[in-house]
This record gives C-alpha cells, sequence and structure tokens, in this order.
C-alpha cells in the first residue's frame, strides 16, 4: 500500500477528497462504533455474526481511511492553467472518436489512483492515456489492446 509516486489533483477534487475522508473520520467511524455497542449489547459475541458484520465493517473503513491519507500525504497540486493550451495532459477531458468502432467517447486524464472507467477517468499511465498525452486536436493515435489495436482521433481538449 505505500505507494511513493505522486499524485496529480487539481484544488476542487483535493477539496472532495478531505470531506470524505472527514466523513469517515467522524461520522462512519461513530457509526460503526455504534453499531459494535449494539451487537455487543445482544450477549455472548462468539457467535453473534451482526457483531461481527460490524467488526468486519470497521475494518474496512479503517483500510480505505489509510489508503485516503496515504493518497493525500503525496498529492501534488496542479493547475489546469499552467498546463499547454492545445495539448492534452493530466486532468484534461477530451473527446476522441473511436474510429475502430465508430464512437464518440469523452474521457479525463487523471493520475493511476484516481482511475475510475465507469466514471470515464483515464490514467495517464495507461496505454490510452500514455498515447494521448501531449497529442492535439486532430491527431490520430494508435493503442494497442491485448491482441489488436484501437485508433482514436482527437476531437476535443478542454482544461
Amino acid at each position: 500500500m505505500q505507494n511513493s509516486g505522486a499524485v496529480y489533483l487539481n484544488r476542487e477534487r483535493l477539496s472532495e477528497i478531505e470531506s470524505e475522508l472527514n466523513d469517515l473520520r467522524f461520522n462512519k467511524r461513530k457509526m460503526i462504533a455504534e453499531k459494535i455497542a449494539e451487537a455487543r449489547a445482544h450477549g455472548d459475541i462468539s457467535e453473534n455474526a451482526e457483531y461481527d458484520a460490524a467488526r468486519e465493517e470497521q475494518s474496512l473503513l479503517e483500510i480505505k481511511i489509510a489508503k485516503l491519507e496515504n493518497l493525500l500525504s503525496r498529492v501534488k497540486i496542479i493547475d489546469p492553467s499552467d498546463m499547454p493550451e492545445g495539448q492534452v495532459y493530466i486532468l484534461s477531458s477530451v473527446k476522441v472518436k473511436d474510429l475502430t468502432h465508430n464512437e464518440e467517447i469523452n474521457m479525463t486524464m487523471v493520475s493511476p489512483e484516481e482511475a475510475d472507467i465507469e466514471f470515464d477517468k483515464i490514467a495517464v499511465t495507461s496505454p490510452v492515456g500514455q498515447a494521448l498525452l501531449g497529442k492535439k486536436v486532430g491527431d490520430i493515435v494508435e493503442v494497442s489492446v491485448g491482441n489488436s489495436k484501437i485508433e482514436y482521433q482527437i476531437l476535443e481538449i478542454n482544461k
């Protein structure tokens, strides 16, 4: 879990993560402690599934808190206005056309820790991220995915 690489975030995202961490520390911890106390009040904890579930939830919460604390300890704030105009860089929002499947895709370039394909957040270290970094509108990039290749044409770049 001890990753020493920098995590690049803008101030808005940093604030979101700090808020989430505070909520976990002060609200979620309290809620789980109350669940544990309630389960303990039911008597013998050696065969108490409710108690075991609450302790497991507490363990998972502490892992999540530790991960967020580690991430925050490595944050480097970047200002999108400091990035070169018209090129894909970390925190850029990029609209591409998948020339292989003839569809448009919007994605945001992020640090690996922030990557989430469900929300179209692509790690700059991923094959797609590496292919797009530094490119400009109109450029076509080819990305190897397994045994096949996908071509993307950059349609739009926003900060």
